[in-house]
């Protein structure tokens, strides 16, 4: 196991007694989605310690890296610490401290002012990665009136999955780690937990499911630890995971290894997804997805011998315009097993909270009907989702054009659209459009010299708030407490708060703990008892599809989806090359004759955070670019030179990594860089960030609106 991934998964040492005069809250760190509890060691109103609580159901006690680091996060002398209004140009990087009471003010009367000329819908609202205040960025948007809300992953990460799987299962699944078993055989299809250590499903548990010696198979472009230690380890190009899951759907129908039984009470269409499948042996699937017919008999004859499995998928299948034919396919291997809601299979969650008041019933008809993408994307912006988001690369086409309307105002909370959306320097020109940028964020970023007004948001471990993991399953529920607070910084929901209640929103006197309190209501508990008394696990009910069917039209698994069938999409899953790959556009292949591959999650890192903290820094210090040594050499190229990575839509550069894990056709660029230390306005957001290279660009995925970020063209030369 490399040094890093070591560094990833240590444990902390277990909680020492609290000195006379200190409190020790239990929390929950959110340096990402993962959810470890913590605990806040608080003296004279000050955090001194933060470290894993033994007690967490999650980790046990054990923090990663970025958990270690959270102290100095709260510490950071480079926090936003008192609201920012500007002074100067857009992006001169000119400042003046105001009041809360003058940047609301200045607020509302610029939000009025959209209002009046372009309509409710003229403002937007995004957020970035789904932390606390997630679900409050459609409530709020709701309350404002507009149906425009959205971040960069509602289309290309997880989401994609999350409706999938509700048309498909009646609901999400997640990975069994807690039964009377561990699972048989694991399926890593590009996903690397270990890293990355997501929306509960953190690297801490699948580490110690690897303790019981499953079967493994891997699917992924570079061979990464997980890979090294597989059963069988599938090296696809990027953007043919549609191919390849098709193939091995083939293989199991083909062989008869599927659980008949199950597959005839409990699933929907059968018949159809055989016919479907049938041409799509892996000896077809060979020449376009890199991997060796043998291999994928291999790995489709033992993901169904070696059962119980479970499936452990990201956000790389999610980053084509077929996404949801993908997600489609690649989701029917579990439902032929017969394992679904078994221990160490699939498995539905406990729902241990209410479902969160988003408020749709005040967003008035008229203005859903406004919703960008709502015509088109069905799955992201109509009835084929629970939460509809905006299609957010419409939604910067409205900021530049004006169609179908003007967007003239964006509220953004806690995301850097210049590092984290792709095609940033259209993203920038979009920006540069706007009458009122407005951003509450931890840090001053390359968006935020583009805003009128900053605001300071609150660290995790200054918030309160109701954590519920895994998502969208729920068994574990957790509290986030204020253990302080850093300057006039205010955690997002009550900025949104304040602000409806300013505006005179619908709802504007609900108050966030009242919210909490709600939420626990099937626990029984209040957020003040839940955050004394610290993690609730509930306990797990296996099989409970056999009471009440399956939450979808037919009460089965719909392997022919009659949601998508009603919304006038393809019901079955299918394969389509990406518009801009080697087969595709071989004529560009000339010119850029790599495939690009991004989004790989750096462990100190959360995609664009933490570049400012100093023991973070010291785990990246540069942006890096992975190529094998044969192509390094085919071009000149050495470990550590410098390397000039283009696309059709720009130039980056990174240090260059040389290694035989990755496919010599294949080129992997590390996304998120900006450089904190570097004099503003830009912070170096252009010089090495990959989504300089990636496109928003349609063709897009004709139900959530995907565009390809994945398997793009590429080309690399020694930078000068």
């Amino acid at each position: 196991m490399p040094g890093r991934m070591k560094q990833a998964l240590t444990a902390s040492k277990a909680p020492s007694e609290a000195r006379a005069g200190t409190r020790v809250l239990k929390s929950t760190c959110r340096m990402c989605h993962g959810g470890c509890s913590a605990l806040l060691h608080v003296e004279n109103g000050r955090i001194t310690r933060i470290e894993g609580d033994p007690d967490g159901p999650l980790n046990h006690g054990r923090l990663c890296p970025m958990g270690h680091a959270s102290l100095e996060l709260v510490r950071s002398p480079a926090r936003l610490t008192h609201p920012l209004i500007r002074a100067g140009a857009r992006g001169e990087g000119k400042w003046r401290r105001a009041s809360w009471d003058e940047a609301y003010d200045y607020l509302c009367e610029k939000i009025r002012g959209i209002w009046e000329r372009y309509g409710r819908e003229g403002i937007a609202i995004g957020t970035g990665t789904g932390r606390h205040h997630k679900h409050w960025v459609p409530r709020f948007a709701n309350m404002m009136g507009t149906p425009n809300s959205g971040n960069p992953g509602m289309a290309q990460c997880f989401f994609p999955r999350v409706n999938v799987m509700n048309l498909t299962y009646g609901q999400f699944a997640w990975s069994d780690y807690r039964g009377s078993r561990m699972p048989g055989v694991l399926l890593f299809w590009g996903h690397n937990p270990l890293n990355s250590s997501p929306d509960g499903e953190i690297g801490f548990q699948v580490r110690d499911a690897l303790k019981a010696k499953p079967k493994i198979i891997v699917v992924d472009p570079r061979r990464i630890w997980l890979a090294r230690q597989a059963d069988v380890f599938l090296q696809l190009r990027p953007g043919t995971d549609d191919a390849l899951a098709l193939a091995m759907l083939n293989c199991i129908i083909a062989e008869e290894t599927y659980d008949k039984d199950f597959v005839a009470k409990w699933t929907y269409g059968f018949e159809q997804l055989a016919g479907r499948v049938r041409p799509f042996t892996p000896e077809w699937a060979e020449p376009i997805t890199w991997v060796p017919a043998k291999k994928i008999r291999a790995a489709a004859r033992l993901w169904m011998q070696a059962q119980p499995g479970a499936l452990e998928w990201g956000c790389a299948i999610e980053h084509t315009p077929n996404t949801i034919q993908t997600v489609r396919a690649i989701s029917l291997l579990p439902a032929l097993t017969g394992n679904i809601d078994v221990p160490g299979g699939w498995c539905f969650g406990m729902r241990g909270v209410a479902p969160f008041p988003f408020l749709p019933e005040v967003l008035p008809e008229e203005q859903r009907k406004k919703r960008l993408g709502a015509a088109a994307y069905k799955v992201l912006s109509g009835e084929g989702s629970r939460v509809p988001s905006a299609h957010m690369p419409s939604v910067f086409k409205s900021m530049r054009t004006g169609e179908p309307y003007w967007t003239k105002g964006f509220l953004v909370f806690g995301n850097n659209p210049l590092a984290t959306y792709a095609d940033s320097r259209l993203v920038r020109d979009s920006l540069l459009k706007l009458d009122l940028l407005m951003i509450a964020d931890l840090f001053m970023t390359p968006a935020c010299e583009l805003a009128d007004v900053v605001l300071p948001a609150a660290a995790w471990p200054e918030l309160d708030q109701v954590v519920a993991m895994p998502y969208f399953g729920e068994d574990v529920v957790l509290a986030q407490q204020k253990a302080g607070q850093v300057g006039e910084c205010k955690q997002d929901e009550v900025i949104m708060t304040e602000l409806a209640r300013r505006l005179g929103l619908a709802h504007c006197e609900d108050q966030p703990h009242a919210i909490f309190d709600g939420l626990l209501r099937p626990t029984g508990m209040t957020f003040k008892e839940l955050a004394a008394r610290g993690p609730v696990k509930l306990e797990m009910k296996y099989r409970k599809y056999e009471a009440k069917g399956f939450a979808t039209p037919t009460g089965k698994i719909e392997l022919y989806s009659t949601a998508l069938e009603k919304m006038g999409y393809d019901p079955l899953p299918s394969y389509q090359e990406p518009p801009e790959s080697p087969l595709s556009r071989p004529d560009l292949a000339r010119q850029f004759p790599y495939v690009l591959t991004t989004g790989a999650r750096i462990a100190v890192f959360y995609h664009s955070e933490y570049r400012q903290l100093p023991k973070l820094r010291r785990g990246a210090r540069e942006p890096r670019v992975e190529i094998h040594p044969e192509t390094a050499k085919r071009h000149g190229i050495a470990e550590r030179d410098w390397v000039v990575i283009s696309s059709p839509r720009g130039s980056i550069r990174q240090r260059a990594v040389l290694s035989a894990d990755i496919h010599p056709r294949v080129i992997h660029c590390e996304h998120g860089w900006w450089f904190p230390e570097r004099e503003g306005p830009e912070h170096g957001a252009f010089e090495s960030n990959a989504n300089v290279l990636t496109s928003q660009a349609p063709p897009y995925d004709p139900a959530m609106g995907t565009c390809q970020l994945r398997g793009l063209l590429c080309r690399i030369e020694r930078a000068p």
